[in-house]
């Protein structure tokens, strides 16, 4: 069990921005074609979040050209070159599945201001 608990502790990246469900994040992933590497940009709200540690993961939300694209990502994954907060969103749910049913304006999401519960986190991780 330690054995298990070590390796995962070294997969683990040790900068990850601070954000929940409701906040619009763009992602940029690896994309490997034969021998080129490039990166792609996935921007998005992230709807859920799920698991801890190595298998955490969570699913990000986008509208493109009148269709709903979720991807899901691996938190710690190695295809994922940066994750950057883009704004807060002021919801009152960990798992925003409604929005699926929802396009337009009534799919917006209000933006949070910042106060000490989400300021905290990531004075923490600077200091």
């Amino acid at each position: 069990m330690e054995l298990i608990k070590a390796v995962e502790k070294s997969m683990e990246k040790k900068e990850v921005p601070y954000f929940i469900s409701g906040d619009t994040v763009r992602v940029d992933v690896r994309i490997i074609e034969e021998d080129s590497e490039r990166i792609q940009a996935f921007e998005g709200t992230v709807i859920a979040r799920k698991n801890s540690g190595v298998r955490e993961t969570f699913t990000v939300r986008k509208v493109s050209y009148g269709t709903g694209v979720e991807r899901t990502f691996f938190l710690h994954s190695p295809i994922i070159a940066k994750i950057s907060v883009l704004k807060h969103g002021k919801v009152r749910r960990a798992k925003l599945y409604y929005l699926r049913d929802k396009f337009g304006k009534s799919a917006r999401i209000e933006e949070r201001k910042p106060n000490m519960k989400t300021a905290a986190p990531a004075a923490k991780k600077q200091a």
